[in-house]
């Protein structure tokens, strides 16, 4: 080959693949550090701290932000999460039937409160109850509300995850049940269900958390001072002092509870994953 044909090929890099991966890595934290610094240089951190950081406000907040509003946060969503999981089973035991209505009336269910806004189903719980069935009242008042709301919505879900949970059981266990005379009724009390329930803890834990944040709903069902929870508390106090302190200090008190659920969702998703390898 001649001299002018050899500078005619392509250079060859003299980057391997892995040394490509590191420098492009490399470059995104370089544009990250970077955008953090500008974020830092841009930030009017006098009028954040004013409106954010008000400490004698954040003191004020206590201790009724957690023994209040946090308390009836975590009152709101276990309620909720209670009636969501009893009908929730039973829809999906519903569609799991060998009955042609049960089927379509659970799929009917969840189509439609999977499809449906939870503020629409607060505001339907709320308002045309009430109006629907004049002189009843909803046991529990607000927290009885609030537990029919959070419990409509999120049973559509848990029905799904409950019945995908059934499903994955193998079928040798209602086989090997039924043969050592079970009926079928008590091998999915018995056998069934409960290895169903092992399966599904990872996302009816995550549906916990998301019931959690669902319950600010409950201010459009109108609420007493002793029955706020976190965001009607924050806002209330925001209002009154037009700061918008307390809703950090909400938001920091929702923090409290889903970072560790999410952390709690995550070992058990990988526990999961260990025990199906």
């Amino acid at each position: 080959m001649s001299d002018a044909d050899a500078t005619l090929q392509p250079r060859k890099s003299g980057l391997t693949r892995r040394q490509k991966r590191a420098l492009s890595r490399g470059a995104q934290y370089v544009v990250f550090v970077a955008a953090v610094i500008a974020f830092a240089v841009a930030a009017d951190w006098g009028r954040l701290k004013n409106q954010f950081a008000q400490w004698d406000l954040v003191k004020q907040m206590f201790p009724d932000v957690i023994t209040l509003a946090l308390k009836n946060t975590v009152l709101y969503t276990m309620s909720g999460f209670v009636v969501g999981l009893v009908l929730g089973l039973v829809i999906a035991l519903m569609r799991l039937s060998p009955v042609g209505p049960y089927r379509w009336l659970a799929g009917i269910y969840i189509e439609i409160f999977r499809g449906l806004p939870a503020l629409l189903i607060f505001v339907f719980v709320g308002v045309a109850v009430p109006l629907k069935f004049p002189g009843t009242e909803i046991p529990g008042g607000t927290y009885g509300k609030v537990a029919l709301a959070l419990g409509l919505v999120s049973a559509a879900y848990m029905a799904e995850t409950i019945r995908a949970g059934i499903q994955a059981v193998p079928k040798g266990q209602m086989e090997a049940a039924r043969s050592l005379g079970f009926s079928h009724a008590r091998a999915m009390v018995s056998i069934i269900i409960p290895q169903a329930f092992r399966i599904v803890i990872p996302p009816l834990t995550n549906e916990l958390v998301l019931l959690f944040k669902d319950s600010s709903l409950v201010l459009f069902l109108g609420v007493t001072l002793e029955e706020r929870e976190l965001t009607k508390f924050g806002r209330d106090l925001a209002s009154q002092t037009a700061n918008s302190t307390p809703i950090l200090v909400a938001g920091l008190c929702y923090l409290l509870v889903t970072v560790p659920l999410g952390f709690v969702v995550r070992r058990l998703e990988a526990k999961a994953g260990e025990a199906t390898k």
